[in-house]
């Protein structure tokens, strides 16, 4: 395959170039630890109630040492809040893909740290994303329960139709043969109750698990009985007594401890787990990255550069380079991993588009993931691309 030669040569723009792409890098780290230590703020509560921050729940349940990729960090960013120094990304909930017992898994954890685990605006979607790539890359869903639910004050009416879709995604899943595992470590009540109702396998942390359909003050309102938190939906008569639990733990590490027991039983490794692939780094630092995209959009930036940083080996088997060559297509790989690359050098034209759709069926067809490098201010407009069928191509 050929390799890319890189023709960066440094200098002042470069530099520039970094110091800035550096500086936006520091802001974005410094509001996922704006959500971090919002959330460890309710350490000592925590502490007193014998329980796990979220995060400290993530790690006890990852293998020592793995990775753990974090999802939608800044999911309902100046959504919450509107003032940029006030806002608290994140939308109650943490997502990420780790490795547990040795399996990747799709994890979701409620941010009880943060509102007692409170949905905020933007987290019904990044819970749907999460949904969906664990349905399309077959990988156990974990999700560690803790929710006073909805933000009521912030909900609308198209939020009820996400909550429906994260049920439907349930459904999908467990469809599909892919477990769904539920850890209740807190409260998980009125339509928060359907996660465990929905999942393969359930585990209830002892006298702090709660899952009922209304609450004692609501049942008394509605109905006029009364009944203990306990009574209604502790873990023990969950396990006991309804069926929902399968697993009655002693505390979250316990809880945690069974959870990772679960997936050992799964055995999911002996038919979802892809062999490792031997591979060679790329041959250009993928620092200089942060110097080679120019502040001014509107500079060219050829993405053969940024390719060249990214797969491996730098080798890049570019399809029809003379054909639409303002759009960039071909195959390469990274980590082992066989991908196709669509990217641009400027505007789509029709020659692009008629390209890149080509590209992406044979890639479809093949079963190969596409790699997206989004470098392009739109389509091309004027006469000669319109007469060209910019709209039936572009589409």
């Amino acid at each position: 395959m050929p390799t890319i030669q890189s023709q960066v040569a440094g200098g002042a723009m470069f530099e520039q170039n970094r110091a800035a792409m550096l500086e936006k890098i520091a802001q974005l780290r410094a509001l996922e630890e704006r959500t971090r230590t919002t959330s460890q703020a309710a350490q000592p509560l925590f502490d007193k109630r014998g329980q796990m921050l979220p995060r400290a729940r993530i790690a006890r349940l990852l293998d020592s040492g793995a990775p753990f990729l974090e999802l939608s960090t800044l999911a309902g960013y100046l959504r919450d809040v509107a003032d940029p120094d006030k806002t608290v990304p994140g939308g109650g909930v943490i997502a990420g893909i780790g490795y547990v017992a040795g399996v990747r898994a799709m994890i979701l954890a409620s941010d009880s740290g943060i509102n007692a685990g409170a949905l905020k605006t933007g987290g019904l979607e990044k819970m749907l994303r999460a949904q969906s790539i664990a349905l399309a890359k077959k990988l156990p869903f974990i999700h560690l329960v803790e929710s006073a639910g909805a933000n009521l004050l912030e909900y609308r009416v198209e939020h009820f139709v996400q909550g429906g879709g994260i049920f439907y995604n349930l459904a999908r899943l467990s469809a599909a043969g892919i477990p769904v595992i539920t850890v209740v470590h807190g409260s998980s009540t009125a339509g928060g109750a359907y996660m465990p109702g929905l999942s393969d396998y359930v585990v209830m942390v002892k006298e702090r698990s709660r899952a009922f359909l209304a609450g004692p003050p609501l049942l008394k309102a509605a109905t006029g009985e009364i009944a203990t938190e306990e009574e209604l939906g502790g873990a023990e008569m969950h396990y006991g007594v309804s069926g929902l639990a399968e697993y009655l733990a002693q505390d979250d590490g316990d809880a945690l401890r069974i959870a990772r027991e679960i997936v050992v039983t799964l055995d999911w490794n002996r038919e979802h787990q892809a062999v490792p692939r031997a591979y060679e780094a790329p041959r250009y630092d993928a620092e200089e990255l942060l110097g080679l995209m120019p502040l001014d959009p509107k500079k060219p930036v050829d993405m053969r550069e940024v390719i060249a940083r990214i797969v491996d080996a730098s080798d890049f088997l570019e399809i029809k380079a003379g054909y639409g060559a303002a759009t960039v297509t071909g195959h390469a790989a990274i980590c082992g991993q066989r991908i196709g690359i669509v990217t641009n050098n400027g505007p789509l034209d029709p020659d692009g588009a008629n390209k890149a759709t080509h590209f992406m069926q044979a890639c479809c067809q093949s079963g190969t993931p596409l790699l997206f490098l989004q470098n392009t201010t739109g389509f091309i407009v004027g006469k000669d691309s319109e007469r060209a069928g910019m709209i039936k191509h572009g589409s």
